[in-house]
């Protein structure tokens, strides 16, 4: 008997239910039909960040960051790579500082970048700082 697992479009943010040994055949969203994984990290927004850290059954990592923040756009691509190579068993994601406060706040991000890990809505790691790609992947492995 195969477990299912949940993961949140990033299209849409409705939750899917995937068998786990399907996760890599590019499983498509049942509401919008776009695909679950697309290899780069998923913008969150107030809308959307409880539902992806709360419903995804994969770790989703989030990378805090802000525009004016140099060593955040110097850790974008490296972060997309990531993305890329870590999906489908960890969903990489960004949250704008500025334009989510009250989530940044929440979690009390005091310096960025910073990296969450959540696993089922709790964090279960955090690191600040920026990191290459190659840092990137054995940190959130690592962890997962």
């Amino acid at each position: 008997m195969s477990s299912t697992l949940v993961v949140v479009c990033p299209h849409c943010s409705t939750a899917n239910r995937v068998p786990a040994g399907r996760l890599s055949e590019h499983p498509t969203c049942g509401k919008c039909k776009a695909g679950l994984f697309t290899g780069h990290p998923v913008e969150l927004d107030d809308a959307s960040f409880d539902r992806h850290i709360k419903r995804n059954d994969i770790p989703v990592v989030v990378d805090f960051w802000a525009p004016w923040c140099g060593p955040c756009r110097m850790m974008a691509p490296a972060f997309a790579q990531a993305a890329h190579q870590l999906e489908p068993h960890f969903r990489l994601a960004k949250l704008n500082t500025e334009e989510a406060q009250e989530i940044a706040a929440r979690f009390g991000i005091r310096s960025i970048p910073t990296l969450v890990i959540f696993r089922n809505g709790r964090e279960i790691a955090r690191q600040a700082g920026a990191m290459d790609t190659g840092n990137l992947v054995r940190w959130i492995t690592a962890q997962g």
